[in-house]
């Protein structure tokens, strides 16, 4: 039996009275009261209906360099709102709490919301929905980013990426700035370890690299699952293809959720880095404790243009958007 739940957007009814979601890969055909992998949206006697618009578990004020995004509007604070559900079902999730669990949620309207981040602009520079996976909540995302942005805030996503192109096409023009997990270069990983596959995740970050979305990207580094030297050149390699300038960011595992796979050692994330560098021309490296870990350098000189400790940030080495030592373009949105 329908009920007064917000509606889903694409989606089709089937002959068989299963509703065929389209916002994602998956294309779940969902029976009657039953719901999709991402379980939030539910089939209500023949109308796909939302379980989570505007049902958020966080909200708080985050240094941009945490989602991370270290060349968009560095040095500077995002207000951050998560909800619960994830359409991939990794092993290694570092917030399954949310993700995977059932934790208590409140809800906000996208006009309210977007009046507590106006209200907020003096801190923030906008908005990022992070958390969790953004693309389940696309009608509240729909709906609540444009309000944002034409109240002058910027929208960001930390994303695993995987969605269809009509849905992703439909929110880019209301998106400033992405992180997207690159989580392998190896469709079999995302198939075994995610629930997923590779090449929807590879379309979304070339799509908004074409629409001139900021992106970044992240590689959680596993041992002897996605560290393998020739599959790390493969990956920068494309990365390269779309643009030298989208920095790379690669992480340090450790074990979470179902995985315990030992820790990630630091000479293989320093390894990774060295393979990604001789792409690309910024490349991070995290959860390592090293001081240039967190460091911009111009590609063109070498020196140092942002400095990072934990989240704090100078950026003493930039005139504008230029290396203050050689006059270099720096690849970084202030």
């Amino acid at each position: 039996m329908a009920t007064n739940r917000p509606e889903a957007a694409h989606y089709d009814k089937l002959d068989d009275g299963r509703m065929q979601c389209r916002l994602c890969p998956h294309e779940c055909g969902i029976a009657d009261g039953k719901k999709g992998i991402c379980r939030t949206r539910e089939n209500a006697g023949g109308r796909l209906e939302l379980l989570n618009y505007g049902e958020y578990t966080s909200f708080a004020l985050d240094p941009i360099e945490k989602k991370p995004l270290y060349h968009f509007h560095p040095g500077g604070k995002i207000l951050s709102i998560g909800g619960k559900g994830c359409n991939l079902t990794c092993a290694f999730c570092q917030n399954c709490e949310i993700s995977q669990g059932d934790p208590p949620a409140r809800h906000v309207g996208p006009e309210e919301l977007a009046r507590e981040v106006v209200k907020r602009m003096d801190m923030s520079i906008g908005l990022a929905y992070t958390y969790n996976e953004p693309f389940i909540w696309f009608e509240f995302i729909r709906d609540s980013a444009p309000l944002i942005r034409k109240a002058g805030g910027r929208i960001a996503l930390v994303t695993n990426g995987f969605v269809n192109p009509e849905p992703l096409a439909e929110l880019l023009p209301h998106i400033d700035a992405m992180n997207v997990d690159l989580k392998a270069f190896d469709d079999e990983f995302y198939r075994k370890h995610c629930g997923g596959r590779i090449e929807p995740v590879k379309e979304t970050i070339a799509a908004a690299v074409r629409a001139g979305v900021h992106v970044e990207l992240t590689l959680l580094l596993i041992p002897t699952l996605n560290d393998s030297p020739v599959r790390l050149h493969e990956q920068a390699a494309w990365i390269a293809s779309l643009s030298k300038d989208i920095p790379f960011h690669i992480s340090r595992y450790f074990p979470c959720y179902k995985m315990d796979i030992p820790a990630t050692p630091a000479p293989a994330i320093r390894k990774a880095r060295e393979i990604a560098m001789e792409y690309l021309n910024y490349v991070y490296v995290g959860n390592v404790g090293e001081a240039e870990a967190g460091r911009t350098f111009c590609p063109s000189c070498r020196h140092a243009v942002i400095e990072r400790r934990g989240y704090e940030t100078e950026l003493s080495g930039l005139d504008g958007s230029n290396c203050a030592n050689c006059g270099a373009a720096i690849a970084v949105r202030r």
